[in-house]
């Protein structure tokens, strides 16, 4: 003991006064044509102990993307059986094809001490919002404008004119939801590293809070 210890009748501890945080999850949703993938995929090379769940997907691959990266790309009898084995936490049919979270992934990840990344559409927000509660953080991507949001879709040239169409309106509808999210960031056209930002700022706030969120899957 030190000369204050020895005052004080007990020695200093060296231990953390407060509990280290534990795992969070985190929750990005939005509309189509907003850069949701783009901010994921920086977060992902910025941020460490940070995993981004891989969704399991019933649609064709797109021109560019990797399986078992961007999406694990299955059949719509292998979804099914997903669906049947309870192997999911969440799922939806989204514009005729199928999406959802591997259940074993997040637990595995959340497991070795690290935050986990859920990207999906408005309606799994809202699902995994009746799943989770408050023990996700639930984070809104949207462009500047709605103009903005439906130049960036017209320019992945991914869909049919009918199919565009589709994806416009129900992109326009989607904006409305962002009441039921907690956090809103802005991810404006060129600036992709300031969304990030404030994306890590989010994680970084959950972190310091003195009453964690403690989900458990």
């Amino acid at each position: 003991m030190n000369d204050l210890e020895t005052s004080l009748g007990s020695a200093f501890s060296s231990e953390p006064i407060t509990p280290s945080p534990g795992p969070l999850i985190v929750v990005i949703s939005g509309p189509s044509g907003v850069g949701k993938d783009a901010v994921i995929k920086r977060l992902r090379e910025v941020r460490q102990n940070l995993h981004f769940v891989v969704t399991a997907t019933s649609r064709a691959r797109r021109p560019g993307e990797v399986d078992g990266e961007d999406y694990y790309f299955v059949s719509k009898e292998e979804f099914l059986r997903m669906v049947q084995n309870d192997e999911l936490l969440e799922y939806a049919l989204v514009y005729g094809e199928y999406k959802g979270i591997p259940r074993r992934q997040v637990r595995e990840y959340m497991a070795r001490g690290c935050d986990v990344v859920l990207r999906v559409d408005i309606q799994g927000a809202r699902t995994l919002r009746r799943i989770l509660g408050n023990s996700a953080v639930f984070v809104f991507v949207m462009a500047e404008s709605e103009a903005a949001m439906v130049e960036r879709l017209v320019e992945r040239r991914t869909e049919s004119r009918e199919e565009l169409l589709v994806r416009i309106a129900t992109a326009r509808e989607e904006v409305t939801h962002v009441r039921n999210f907690d956090y809103v960031v802005v991810n404006r056209d060129g600036e992709l590293e300031r969304a990030v930002r404030l994306v890590e700022a989010i994680i970084d706030a959950e972190k310091a809070k003195v009453r964690q969120r403690g989900a458990v899957i």
